[in-house]
């Protein structure tokens, strides 16, 4: 019998958008998902109560106060995407002896397109000028600026994004703006009142309320390329989302932000019901991390996992479908070193129930390498509980940290490192972009000021620093060196060494 498996990790990841649209479509069984210093405000008290039957019913109840503390917060984020055009630098069918270097990429293939815009929502985190938004909206762009409520465009820079969460952060040179502040998205409860706050088909500061539906809700639309590590934990409410919401603010009756506006189920492209919101702990979290290390700490239990559905249960003689059930553990992991084996049954985190896998997920994702956890399982009928201690995907509790790459000469030519904004756009980890061309030993390539060398022969290039490194490897013969320009155009040289 075959069961839906996951690899347990922190993780979700967002290419809900392709980055032109904010709002993209992808098929949900038979719907569509369209994707994609703080103030301190009182708790929302209500004058009068009445009691009907068992029910609580707040009188005058409205969403007045929770509009005015969030919707100045909430930006609408324009993005901009140049079009590929011009001349090919290299046509025809790649060599098959350069195929073997740099794969199938269609080096030199160009397809005309024009400029492109999109547009979402962002929330303002930071009063000096941080926005938390989805990376779907700002992925691959060229230029990203966002609008305030009072009318200033101001332009944006990327800080940095985790395409597996489809969160990203950006940065507006700016000081003393509005902010929401974050609420606890763990004590949302389901019926609750929240609203959402964004700029929907272009009609700004637009705000509508609903109710929780759902939490925990995994939907099957964020992926990762890498490892296939993802983590679908959203909050599900009826609030009316459309295209142009994406990156926008899920606030609770004291405005305070619950969850960032993300996607809806639709058969039309627009609301039709239910939308999801990635929840503010994961968010929190996330923006931490890129502005300590600059990337995303990723924690890794180091177990492969599935929902217990009643076949499963049957199958296994699982005595609950309440939990998650453990297929393996990894060899060297901390599951592993905990004592965990297939067969066990996880049924809290820190004492916080994990009913399903995603609510696992969710509370592994708060975590970082080397913090550890209090898991509490079954195993032949009994509770037990053991401390794991968190790793990273190389079964380590190092943290990642970016590091800065600085500019090399070499050869006549300076290589400068690639911006992360730029790197979003083309779709590359890294690179180094040459200038200087004319003066430099590589004028006889027809390599151009700008080209972004993204690898050498078989070798990656990561940052400026490998390009001297690996030509300095080669002693002779013909090197091939691949990379991208900012227009898109993929193209490779050649360079005789003698």
């Amino acid at each position: 019998m075959k069961t839906k498996q996951f690899i347990l990790g922190v993780a979700l990841s967002a290419v809900v958008g392709g980055g032109v649209a904010v709002g993209s479509y992808k098929l949900l069984e038979d719907e569509n998902v369209v994707s994609t210093e703080q103030q301190q405000y009182p708790s929302v008290r209500y004058t009068s109560e009445m009691r009907s039957s068992n029910t609580i019913v707040p009188e005058g109840l409205n969403f007045i106060k929770a509009a005015k503390v969030s919707t100045p917060a909430v930006v609408h984020v324009m993005t901009e995407y140049s079009g590929a055009g011009g001349n090919d630098r290299y046509s025809g069918p790649m060599d098959p002896f350069l195929r073997e270097f740099f794969g199938d990429g269609g080096f030199g293939e160009r397809v005309p397109r024009g400029p492109q815009q999109g547009s979402g929502s962002g929330v303002i985190i930071a009063s000096n000028g941080y926005i938390v938004t989805n990376n779907h909206v700002i992925d691959k762009a060229d230029k990203i600026e966002v609008v305030l409520e009072d009318k200033r465009r101001l332009t944006a820079t990327l800080v940095g994004t985790d395409p597996s969460t489809d969160i990203a952060l950006l940065k507006v040179d700016a000081d003393k703006l509005p902010t929401v502040r974050y609420g606890n998205s763990d004590d949302l409860q389901v019926g609750e009142w929240v609203l959402a706050v964004g700029n929907p088909m272009n009609l700004t500061s637009t705000v509508t309320a609903g109710i929780v539906s759902a939490k925990g809700r995994n939907i099957n639309i964020l992926r990762t390329s890498a490892n296939d590590m993802s983590i679908e934990s959203f909050i599900q409410t009826d609030a009316a989302v459309n295209p142009g919401n994406s990156g926008g603010a899920l606030v609770n009756l004291n405005g305070d932000l619950v969850g960032i506006n993300t996607a809806i189920a639709s058969q039309t492209g627009s609301f039709a019901g239910y939308s999801f919101a990635v929840p503010s702990s994961i968010v929190s979290k996330v923006v931490d991390d890129l502005l300590k290390y600059g990337e995303v700490q990723r924690a890794l239990l180091g177990a492969r996992i599935s929902e217990i559905s009643a076949e499963l249960a049957k199958e296994k003689d699982i005595k609950t479908l309440s939990g998650v059930y453990i297929i393996d553990v990894t060899e060297n992991s901390g599951a592993k070193e905990a004592g965990l084996q297939g067969g066990d049954v996880i049924t809290a985190i820190n004492d916080v129930s994990v009913e399903k896998s995603s609510r696992l997920l969710e509370q592994i994702a708060r975590y970082r390498p080397g913090d550890k956890v209090k898991v509490t399982y079954m195993r032949d009928g009994k509770q037990k509980t053991a401390n794991v201690t968190l790793k990273n995907l190389n079964n380590s509790t190092e943290l990642v940290k970016s590091s800065k790459a600085e500019p090399v000469t070499f050869d006549g030519a300076t290589f400068e490192p690639v911006s992360r904004q730029e790197m979003a756009k083309l779709g590359i980890s890294g690179g180094a972009k040459i200038t200087g061309v004319r003066d430099s030993e590589f004028r006889e390539t027809g390599m151009k000021d700008g080209f972004i060398i993204t690898k050498i022969d078989k070798y990656p290039v990561e940052k400026p620093a490998d390009v001297e490194k690996l030509l300095k490897n080669f002693d002779s013969g013909v090197v091939y060196i691949a990379g991208v320009y900012p227009d898109g155009l993929k193209a490779y040289y050649p360079i005789g060494k003698e």
